[in-house]
């Protein structure tokens, strides 16, 4: 008989990777604050200044920078190991949660046998507008459909062979198990795929990738978004490609890239 979780309200925070001055930042934070299952929230970054002092006085919530500041990947790594929980959210500052976000982490967690990440369904926020369907989702929402059998989440033949056709993880909706993580680092050679990339370097362990099924966090697409910004500069074409690498022989990653990358590109606002 396996030895059951324990995971409560103590061994989760939340931390917001804060950067720059989104205007969008304090919608976050509410969501946070208004979680039915409240736990720790700590803001965190690479660029100080005083609109963020401001915003984590208002809400007396800790600001911690990062001294070495210089990557995506690198603010992600001081994010997650700054928060000294065994379960961390790196919460995008442009985003927001459902209030049931928390306790439906906490339940997979617990559900999980040895849990890796737990993530969740999303649903999009273009202009101010709630979508909770379109052809992308619908996408991600096909390739999972595996994974919402609790049996299988501890399967790396079926986590692997889902991310061999793309990355259907919301990266912002991705809570990290990081004691069951020992080693992990974000690395540094991509831009736009560094969450794909961490999915698949994760997934090769062994333990559980828990999914929950139901919308818990709204992720806001906007032009100003890195995401498309690096659709615009065809980054993102680059590194899909060199994932599919990882997976399949190149004519093969070509033409999943072709398919999978037309649908990324509905994220284009223009």
């Amino acid at each position: 008989m396996r030895k059951r979780n324990h995971y409560n309200k103590e061994s989760h925070t939340h931390v917001v990777l804060a950067y720059g001055e989104s205007p969008f930042l304090e919608e976050c934070i509410e969501s946070l604050l208004a979680q039915t299952v409240k736990t720790r929230i700590i803001l965190a970054t690479s660029t100080p200044n005083e609109y963020l002092k401001t915003i984590s006085g208002r809400y007396h919530l800790p600001l911690l920078v990062n001294p070495r500041g210089s990557s995506l990947a690198g603010d992600w790594d001081f994010a997650l190991h700054a928060a000294a929980t065994p379960i961390v959210t790196l919460a995008h500052q442009d985003d927001i949660y459902h209030k049931y976000y928390t306790a439906d982490v906490l339940k997979a967690a617990n559900m999980a046998r040895k849990p890796l990440i737990i993530h969740t369904d999303y649903w999009e926020i273009r202009e101010d507008r709630i979508v909770e369907t379109n052809r992308l989702l619908l996408v991600k929402r096909i390739m999972l459909l595996p994974m919402r059998l609790p049996l299988l989440w501890k399967s790396r033949f079926w986590r692997r062979r889902i991310l061999s056709v793309g990355n259907a993880i919301c990266c912002p909706s991705v809570s990290y198990v990081v004691e069951n993580l020992e080693g992990f680092h974000f690395r540094r050679n991509m831009k736009c795929n560094v969450d794909w990339q961490a999915w698949e370097e994760i997934s090769r362990r062994k333990g559980s990738f828990a999914y929950v099924s139901k919308k818990r966090m709204g992720h806001r697409i906007h032009t100003a978004s890195a995401t498309s910004e690096m659709i615009v500069d065809d980054r993102r074409h680059r590194e899909d490609l060199a994932m599919y690498r990882k997976f399949w022989p190149m004519p093969v990653a070509r033409l999943l890239e072709h398919f999978y990358g037309s649908a990324e590109r509905s994220n284009d606002l223009d």
